[in-house]
């Protein structure tokens, strides 16, 4: 999208397709003043988010039976939240009552009525009413704000949008504006259901409390199988548009708001990804012409990590609130995991209460079970066992048994099966699967019938549902035979508690195989090389060492663990001896990282397993005691894998965890375990999830498991490398290799030839050349910013490819080069390790300040105060004219009036006119309005300027904090005798609030009204005994108001001298 476009102009595009192509109403709420009332809402206050008038309304025309008195009655309750620190507890309780309506009692012709008020018209979305509205102004504790779109529906604030010219960031708008919204004007987010950000050129959609890691695109509107070509819609800037005909049509998002938002414990809040709502649909439709299909809903295949759990619920939450009927959904696994799991997803979304029998112990019990009409039942497939040679008796032969089986490509089309299909012969039977069907994709398709909705590992790579998985092949890795791998065998593997005849079978018939997998100098192998690979990997997230059983899990444990303790001991005494300083500290990095981790096996119990470990020459005690133990905040094991922050980093299992069990920042698995199809793609989508930080996961193959996956593929898909969930690290190198040569032509088109830094051996020719090319790069931000996005391409792939790059004969001197470059440029203009503070100043800083990314090589942080008293002015104008990099000279200077800028508006907020004047002056300077002498003339002249603020308050005989004040309590026309009284009040304020500020600032007293109407109050008492007389009531009050505001905002910001 080109620069001309604002972001006014995409505000009223969206409002225009909104209006034009889907019948909103708009509402235009401009006014001179913020504080202006009536703004066209109906609002009675500023702080009121409920648009009144159109809520009476539609609640009047939507249910038409309920009293008018009743109605207003409940108007009055939704408009008039009771707030409190819990903004997502306000947010499911109002879900919940706009989804199933609010019980209300009245009294006709004297007699007591109880009825359910409808907020939200379902069975017609089009009888609602849809108004998008602009320049709302909503006054916060602290602060006004006034979000850019928002969407109400029958008057509630349901969607809010935020919108960014085209050439910032989209992710600026989650940094800056919705997180300043939710700290400052919360109650705007106590309906809100969906989150909008874009820039035109790309838009994202979340919930209000989503990391924007899982703020997620919306660029499919028909099927989820659909492949937008992201450039193309990136160029014609259509991503906003797409999102709004396809989420944000009338009846798509109705749809949404009634199914496809679920809480998690009522304290995640859980909504739909476009291939969700789209998939979802599609299994739903497919329910609804059940009698066409007899029976046969489909099979749902959605990529592991794609959400297919909370998919399972939606599908059943939708059929059970749209279709009329008594239905009974039948949960079927093969595996405890993963029926613990699912029944976690329904209990923790409340799609069933904790006191429900649906768990059915035993065969006998879930016969029993199946011929009542209980809404839900959760069993493993194993107990439909029965009586060989006897046909399975019939159960139940209603129609309404909807039987969702998940992973059905395992167990479910053997004998088991065929005793649940004669068990529940007119039942509905829908499949859900996180693999494709591969070999048994006939017998699948004959149970359950075609796909039903298909979303693959490559879809969902592109959407950023998942990340991309790469696998390695390290020593020792050992050539397996196919027999090795039938599917007898991995079958076996699969389980962790083997019958005794299943322990036979494998010693007899595997001894060989297993005894090359299980030998000892091969494990010590292993153990040495997961010590060394583990802490020199470039993202550090959590990591999973799959063996082949219990024993070896333990084994491997003890010997990683001796492996460990040796590695520190070798590094140490490398840092002792290695001169090189960046090495040396590279070194101590790896040393600590692994002083702090935490290892642990996890395995499942078995009688006498204390016995059984012990003829192995092993001691399972001390692990199950560990596997046991729950810590004083009762978090077990588990909950401390799952927390990324917990030392907890490796696990060594064998089958647990492997399914049914997600912790998004696990990013490398360790495989010694014989696998095949499905229990392979299951287990290694286990680092697939998305973390912020995690641009991929990696599979360290020992033994070679995955030219199998690709056989079975083959076998289902016509291309096996769109289908491929993990791609060999050499595709990664290519990237890498990719990235450099996208870099260097970069580069080359703005005059910079990196093959001269190669080529020359002189090394002060070389630092030269550098700054030349720092110089160069720094001529306009735009530039600046497209060598930053392909540096930072650069080093992050080659973080991914830590350690195994070390191991590869790969060499790229460009690499170098660039990295040093940019560390370079990092030097002169400062790294982004001001994101926080750039969040706390005025937004106007954020565009092209300091919104810079990481670097490698990272400057010093420059938190000394920067003091302007000593800068010569007339001297850095006379170095100027004899610089040669006259860009890096500048980039220099407007780094250092950043950071002052920034460390004066700590002390005096009322200084952003300073940051809007200096953002003017770069925006002049980027627009082509000035020269380089004239920019740095410009940033000289604002530097004087800076000079005076900050040295304004001796002059006014004033300390920094008694300024501030001053700034807002100071009114226009002022004589000299009242000047100095506001002096005085400014000084008497200053010290009382500080005297008395154990007192009244205790712990978190701006979120309690009662200690904020003390300050309040004191505030008031001081400014009325010293405040002069000519201010009158109206500028009284609004003054007090202003200092007060001020001062809330200093403890929500953790400013100022109230925070310190």
């Amino acid at each position: 999208m080109p620069r001309i476009i604002t972001e006014d102009m995409i505000e009223q595009a969206t409002i225009k397709l909104l209006v034009e192509s889907n019948g909103y109403n708009a509402m235009n709420c401009f006014t001179p003043e913020k504080e202006t009332l009536p703004d066209g809402t109906g609002r009675e206050n500023k702080k009121q988010v409920v648009l009144q008038s159109i809520l009476f309304k539609m609640l009047c025309k939507i249910n038409p039976t309920i009293p008018v008195a009743t109605i207003k009655s409940v108007v009055e309750t939704l408009r008039h939240t009771p707030h409190t620190a819990d903004l997502m507890a306000i947010n499911c309780t109002n879900y919940q009552m706009l989804r199933t309506g609010i019980t209300v009692k009245y009294e006709v012709n004297g007699k007591q009525e109880s009825n359910t008020l409808n907020i939200i018209d379902y069975k017609e979305p089009l009888n609602n009413n849809f108004t998008v509205v602009s320049q709302m102004w909503i006054k916060g504790e602290a602060h006004w704000r006034r979000p850019d779109l928002i969407i109400f529906i029958n008057g509630l604030p349901l969607v809010f949008i935020e919108l960014k010219n085209s050439n910032i960031l989209v992710k600026n708008a989650y940094d800056k504006n919705l997180t300043d919204y939710l700290k400052d004007i919360p109650y705007l987010f106590d309906y809100n259901q969906i989150c909008v950000l874009s820039n035109g050129v790309e838009t994202r959609v979340g919930s209000f409390k989503a990391g924007y890691e899982h703020f997620f695109e919306w660029l499919k509107v028909d099927s989820e199988k659909e492949k937008p070509n992201r450039e193309q819609i990136k160029e014609n800037g259509i991503s906003i548009e797409l999102l709004i005909n396809g989420l944000l049509k009338k009846e798509s998002l109705i749809d949404y708001i009634e199914n496809f938002i679920l809480f998690d414990r009522r304290r995640t809040k859980i909504i739909a990804k476009n291939h969700q709502f789209l998939g979802i649909n599609k299994a739903f439709y497919s329910f609804v012409n059940r009698e066409s299909l007899k029976g046969k809903l489909g099979v749902f295949w959605h990529t592991q990590g794609s959400g297919k759990s909370y998919s399972m619920v939606m599908f059943a939450r939708k059929i059970k609130h749209k279709c009329a009927g008594n239905f009974t959904f039948l949960v079927v696994t093969d595996r405890q995991d993963l029926d613990d799991q699912l029944y976690k997803n329904f209990l923790r979304t409340e799609f069933i209460a904790k006191d429900e029998d649906v768990r059915p112990a035993n065969s006998a019990k879930l016969r029993e079970q199946l011929a009542t009409n209980k809404s839900i039942i959760f069993t493993m497939i194993h107990k439909f066992r029965y009586d060989k040679g006897k046909k399975y008796p019939i159960l139940s032969e209603r129609k309404d048994i909807i039987v969702m089986v998940d992973e059905a490509h395992r167990t479910q089309y053997k004998d088991l099966a065929e005793n649940m299909r004669n068990g529940l012969p007119n039942a509905q039977y829908i499949a859900f699967t996180g693999t494709p069907l591969l070999g048994s994709k006939r017998l699948t398709s004959a149970w359950f019938g075609d796909y039903v909705s298909e979303y693959n590992f490559s879809q969902s790579i592109e959407d950023g549902a998942t990340v991309p998985l790469y696998y390695t092949k390290r020593v020792p890795t050992v050539e397996l035979s196919n027999e090795f791998l039938d599917s007898d065998f991995s079958e076996i593997l699969e389980k962790d508690n083997l019958t005794d005849e299943e322990q036979k079978r494998l010693e007899n018939h595997y001894a060989k195989e297993l005894e090359v997998i299980k030998r000892d100098d091969r494990l010590e192998t292993i153990a040495q090389d997961i010590a060394y690979h583990f802490p020199r990997r470039g993202f550090l997230g959590k990591g999973m060492v799959i063996c082949v059983d219990k024993f070896t899990a333990v084994r491997m444990y003890d010997k990683v663990a001796h492996y460990w303790k040796e590695e520190i001991k070798r590094l140490n005494k490398e840092i002792k001896t290695e001169k090189d300083g960046e090495k040396r500290l590279e070194l101590k990095r790896i040393v600590d990282y692994m002083r702090e981790v935490q290892m642990a096996v996890v395995i499942s119990y078995e009688d006498g397993e204390e016995e059984k470990f012990a003829d192995q020459g092993l001691s399972i005690k001390k692990h199950r005691d560990y596997m046991n133990a729950v810590d004083d905040n009762g978090f077990d094991l588990e909950d401390h894998f799952k927390n990324e922050k917990h030392p907890f980093q490796l696990v060594f299992v064998c089958s647990m965890w492997l399914t049914g069990f997600d912790a998004p920042s696990v990013s490398t698995m360790y495989l010694d375990k014989p696998m095949q199809g499905h229990t392979l793609m299951q287990t290694i989508a286990r680092a697939n999830r998305v973390f912020p930080g995690k641009d991929n996961g990696i599979i360290v193959d020992y033994l070679d498991v995955f030219k199998y996956m690709k056989r079975a593929l083959a076998d289902y898909a016509t291309s096996e490398e769109e289908n491929m969930p993990v791609k060999d690290i050499e595709k990664l190198v290519d990237l890498l290799n990719q990235a450099i040569d996208n870099t260097t032509l970069f580069c080359g088109s703005i005059g910079i030839d990196l093959n001269e830094l190669i080529t020359k051996n002189d090394t002060f020719k070389k630092l030269d050349l550098f700054e030349g090319f720092a110089n160069t790069i720094l001529q306009n931000d735009e530039w600046k910013n497209e060598f930053k996005v392909y540096s930072n391409t650069v080093e992050m792939l080659y973080e991914s490819l830590r350690p195994d790059i070390f191991k590869m004969d790969w060499t790229n001197p460009l690499k170098e080069a660039i990295l040093y470059l940019r560390g370079i440029i990092a030097g002169k203009i400062r790294p982004d390790k001001l994101e926080e503070a750039r969040k706390k100043i005025d937004t106007l800083l954020d565009q092209s300040v300091v919104a810079e990314q990481a670097a490698v090589y990272e400057l010093a942080k420059h938190s000394k105060e920067i003091d302007l008293s000593k800068l010569n002015i007339d001297e850095l104008r006379e170095q100027f004219k004899k610089i040669k990099y006259k860009n890096i000279e500048i980039a220099n200077l407007r780094d250092y009036i950043t950071k002052k800028l920034e460390q004066m508006l700590k002390k005096n907020l009322t200084r952003s006119n300073f940051a809007e004047l200096f953002q003017n002056i770069i925006d002049n300077y980027n627009a082509g309005g000035s020269t380089n002498d004239d920019f740095f003339e410009k940033l000289l002249e604002f530097m004087e300027k800076l000079k005076a603020e900050d040295e304004r308050h001796i002059k006014e005989e004033l300390t920094e904090e008694e300024l501030e004040i001053f700034d807002l309590l100071r009114k226009e026309k002022l004589s000299a005798a009242e000047e100095k009284k506001v002096k005085l009040a400014a000084k008497m304020l200053y010290e009382t609030l500080t005297q008395k500020k154990s007192e009244l600032f205790v712990v978190g007293w701006h979120n309690d009204p009662q200690p904020k109407e003390r300050v309040k109050s004191e505030i008031i008492t001081v400014l009325n005994s010293f405040l002069p007389d000519s201010y009158g009531r109206d500028v009284f009050t609004l003054k007090s108001n202003i200092v007060y505001e001020h001062i809330i905002d200093q403890a929500i910001t953790g400013f100022g001298w109230i925070a310190s």
